[in-house]
Formats: structure tokens, C-alpha cells, sequence
């Protein structure tokens, strides 16, 4: 990469302060990379087939959150100023632009490269209708018939998230040589991990610790934003006062609390656990590697089950 390009995309993952002094902040959980691995190890493949996937949806992973955070606004990320607010918009979205590149380069030149480019190019075509779809949702009214529904947001859930764990997972399982089938199991298995997922966010943007979550307490309800919770206590016949709360400035704890006694924060635990049964379901459906898809199953609990 270009030198100052460079800066900014290693200062995304947190290894550099700005102007490149070396940094020891937190680059993410590594989930996505972890699924490339487990899921060529799936296919009784050694771990290291599945890098360049881990590798290339590692970095188209770190170019959607620099654009994220431009089109949401976002001023910090893992405790630290965004991209944006660090070096500028134009230059972040140089940084996201050179990312992508960079990732479409990696799988290229791996093993089975053209399928592999293919299955990522797909996954971003989901990521990106996702995004728009949760970009739209924000301009949709809380009630009446324009109303954001339940299943469109599990549909925006598994474009925007899950479309980029399935593919970790299908990359891993094709590179370390998985038939079609296993690979397809893989990516579903992902997708709905991805759903899951998302739902978890939501629950601990409206009730988590923010000592633990990092975010403030209610931050979800103070940004006005259409999670899971909140969609589905609306659709409680219960649910006449909350849109005037969620429109009002009121405190926010005075509208969490509605949402669970309408039902919300219990759906969405529901919700999350039929996305998990869909993912082990997936993932039983093909002939799989045991120690891996033991560690790919346990990675799934982990992943939604984090400190609710």
C-alpha cells in the first residue's frame, strides 16, 4: 500500500497511533478469521488453507466498518477516534477503497482462486443491500403501515452481518477443498450465525454493561435506532405508548423498560435461539471434520451467549 494508505488501514485494526507510533489496541474479536480457519479444517484440510479467506474477509471486514462509521457518524470505535475522525472522510474512504483491493488480491492468488473471488463477490452484494436496507430503515416511521416489520429486519440482519460470516466459513471449507455442499452448509450455517449475532448487539445496546460492552448505557435508544427489541415490542397490541416515548426526549430507561415489559428483550432471546438451532442445523445437514465443527459449534455459543 501507499505509505500514508497504509497508516490509516494499520491504524484501523489498532496496531499504530496517528503518524504510525506502534499500538497495542484492540483489533476485534477475530471471529471471521477464526471461521476461514475452522471451516478448512471442517473439510479435514491442515488450518493454513483457510488463511487467505481469513486474510481477504478480514479486510473487506475492517473496509465496511471505515465506511460504516462515515455513513453512521460514528466519532470512536474500540475506544478510539474513528478513521474519519482521525485523519479525515476522504482520506478513510481511500483507506476502505485500498482494503477491498487488497482483499480481492489475496483470494486471487490463493488455491481455487476464481470460485473464491466469486463467493466473496456474492457476500458483498448482500453486505451492501443490507446496509441499505438499514440505512432506509431510519427514515420509516415507528408505526402504520410503513412500518419497519420483524422479518425485514432479519432479512437487512443476514445481508449486513451474516452475509460476511457464511462467506468466512464457505471460503475456508472451499479452500481447504469441501465439496459444494459442505461449502453451501457452511455459508447458511454463517448466515444465520450472523442473525444471532446482530440480535445479540441489539440486546446489550439496550441492556448491556457498558463496562463490558463499551458502549454507553441505552446508547441504541438514544440514537432512535430500529433494533430487533424495539420492532418487536412495537408490534405488541400493547404497544400504543411507545413510539411518542421513543420520539420524546425522554429517559431512555423509561422506554427500555416498556419494551421488555411489552415483550421485546424476550423476543429477541427467542430470536437469537432459533438462529443458533438454524445454524447447528446447517452445519449437522453435511459430513464434517468432529473436532472442527465441535470448535465451530462452540464458537456459535460463545458468540451469542456473550455476556447476557
Amino acid at each position: 500500500m501507499h505509505p500514508w494508505v497504509g497508516e490509516m488501514a494499520a491504524y484501523s485494526f489498532g496496531w499504530c497511533e496517528v503518524g504510525g507510533a506502534p499500538a497495542a489496541a484492540s483489533g476485534g474479536k477475530g471471529v471471521r478469521q477464526a471461521l476461514a480457519v475452522l471451516g478448512a479444517e471442517s473439510a479435514g484440510a491442515r488450518g493454513h488453507a483457510g488463511v487467505p479467506g481469513a486474510v481477504a474477509v478480514e479486510l473487506v471486514h475492517a473496509f465496511s466498518l471505515l465506511h460504516d462509521d462515515i455513513m453512521d457518524g460514528d466519532t470512536t470505535r474500540r475506544g478510539r477516534p474513528t478513521v474519519w475522525q482521525a485523519y479525515g472522510t476522504g482520506p478513510a474512504v481511500l483507506a476502505g477503497d485500498a482494503l477491498f483491493a487488497l482483499a480481492v488480491e489475496t483470494l486471487a492468488m490463493a488455491p481455487a482462486g476464481p470460485q473464491a473471488v466469486r463467493l466473496l463477490s456474492e457476500a458483498l452484494q448482500d453486505l451492501v443491500r443490507g446496509q441499505a436496507d438499514d440505512l432506509l430503515f431510519a427514515t420509516r416511521p415507528w408505526t402504520g403501515p410503513e412500518r419497519v416489520r420483524p422479518d425485514e429486519y432479519r432479512a437487512m440482519a443476514e445481508h449486513k452481518t451474516g452475509s460476511l460470516l457464511g462467506c468466512a466459513a464457505a471460503l475456508g471449507a472451499l479452500l481447504g477443498g469441501a465439496p459444494p455442499a459442505s461449502v453451501a452448509a457452511l455459508d447458511r450455517a454463517g448466515r444465520h450465525l450472523g442473525v444471532a449475532f446482530q440480535v445479540v448487539d441489539d440486546l446489550l445496546g439496550i441492556w448491556g454493561d457498558p463496562t463490558v460492552t463499551g458502549k454507553p448505557v441505552h446508547g441504541d435508544l438514544r440514537e432512535r435506532k430500529k433494533t430487533f427489541p424495539v420492532l418487536a415490542a412495537l408490534d405488541s397490541p400493547a404497544a400504543g405508548p411507545l413510539a411518542p416515548l421513543l420520539e420524546s426526549a425522554a429517559d431512555p430507561a423509561a422506554a427500555a423498560a416498556l419494551i421488555e415489559e411489552l415483550g421485546g428483550r424476550s423476543a429477541a432471546l427467542a430470536e437469537a435461539r432459533r438462529q443458533v438451532a438454524a445454524a447447528e442445523a446447517a452445519l449437522a445437514d453435511v459430513p464434517l471434520e468432529a473436532r472442527a465443527a465441535g470448535e465451530l459449534r462452540s464458537l456459535i455459543d460463545f458468540l451469542v451467549r456473550r455476556d447476557l
